[in-house]
């Protein structure tokens, strides 16, 4: 499964981020491990334990297309990863890290594809607040995708509610679903509105609508 360049980028800062915080101690679990357990708790939160845990098998099932020797490991019943570890222990350095690059990458990738671009980049920044991204083929995404991302997701909220109206039996999930959604939404027109009042030249036409953020 091809992925853009950026969610490539996005994979190797996010191991390079653990890499360095997990220091030399040999006891520390591998970076994509550590990267799957702190991904795990919000992203369970939001598409549930079994959710999470087929995105990670689906994304583990691709990579091993890639690189056979991934085949030893396991994705266990409450989403986390298993045999990486001992997997890192038989193999070389290089052909360790590239694994997790791989296995990372693809991670990453379904999370694009599937939550879109600024609903993920708000679950690693929140995973992650100090992570920056060093890309060589250009920002991930900008203020203005983002907003795009924002009207996406009030429109599944919308979605959500309507589909409520017409299955009662699962009105209550639904309903809990479409708030959550529209939350995020606002959390995420919040953030990028402030970035880009602090980042561009402010505009008449675009003043109103950002002070009312602000103020």
């Amino acid at each position: 499964m091809t992925f853009p360049p950026e969610t490539n980028d996005l994979a190797r800062s996010l191991l390079a981020y653990e890499t360095a915080a997990g220091g030399t101690a040999e006891l520390v679990p591998a970076p994509v491990v550590r990267i799957c357990e702190k991904l795990r708790g919000p992203l369970s939160a939001l598409a549930g334990v079994a959710g999470y845990r087929s995105l990670l098998a689906r994304a583990l099932t691709l990579a091993r297309a890639e690189a056979p020797t991934l085949g030893a490991l396991q994705v266990a019943d409450d989403g986390g990863l298993l045999g990486f570890q001992e997997f890192v222990s038989r193999s070389d350095k290089h052909h360790a890290s590239e694994a997790g690059v791989l296995l990372t990458t693809q991670l990453v990738g379904l999370f694009l594809s599937l939550l879109g671009a600024a609903l993920t980049l708000q679950l690693v920044q929140e995973v992650f607040p100090n992570l920056t991204v060093t890309t060589e083929s250009g920002a991930l995404t900008t203020f203005s995708d983002i907003l795009k991302e924002v009207g996406n997701l009030n429109n599944v909220s919308k979605r959500l509610a309507a589909l409520a109206d017409q299955n009662p039996a699962v009105e209550e999930v639904l309903m809990s679903v479409s708030g959550n959604v529209r939350n995020t939404a606002t959390t995420l027109e919040v953030v990028a509105l402030i970035k880009a009042n602090s980042e561009e030249p402010p505009k008449k036409a675009e003043k109103p609508e950002r002070e009312r953020y602000l103020n």
